[in-house]
């Protein structure tokens, strides 16, 4: 026979309730004498409650700290990275950021190209770039192609 879910047989998930602290009940208990406020002071009174952010007298954390105008979103450009074994595949004879996005090889929000030099290449061809390896400089020029920073 399986127990259907009733509300009488609802109880919480294991562990996920505690004892809750009972103050003032003899030293034997833990939280006697004082029950758990401490010597004297402002805190040891019945309905205190400090504001938020108070510490103590001390000068709070929001009025030490220098006031924010304004923000600033520092965004790194987006950067497309290709190998030149790619550049080969690809079948064009002039390669540029551009003329990839329109033939959907990297992502349209890309910024910057890069071209790397895992592969090779064994047409001429001119690419036109942010960034190249030394190695890819070296294979796309030994290749007979030119390579051209942006």
């Amino acid at each position: 026979m399986t127990d259907t879910i009733k509300l009488e047989n609802l109880k919480p998930a294991e562990g996920s309730t505690h004892k809750s602290k009972r103050v003032g009940r003899g030293r034997s208990s833990g939280h006697g004498k004082t029950s758990c406020r401490g010597h004297n002071g402002e805190g040891q009174r019945s309905g205190s409650s400090s504001k938020r952010g108070f510490e103590g007298g001390q000068m709070p954390a929001y009025r030490r700290l220098p006031k924010l105008k304004g923000f600033q979103v520092y965004k790194k450009p987006v950067s497309a990275e290709i190998n030149v074994g790619r550049l080969a595949q690809l079948g064009m004879k002039e390669i540029t950021l551009s003329a990839l996005k329109e033939a959907r090889r990297i992502h349209p929000s890309a910024e910057l190209l890069r071209i790397l030099g895992n592969g090779e290449i064994k047409e001429a061809i001119t690419v036109k770039a942010n960034y190249f390896t030394p190695s890819a400089k070296e294979k796309i020029e030994k290749a007979g192609g030119k390579v051209e920073l942006v």
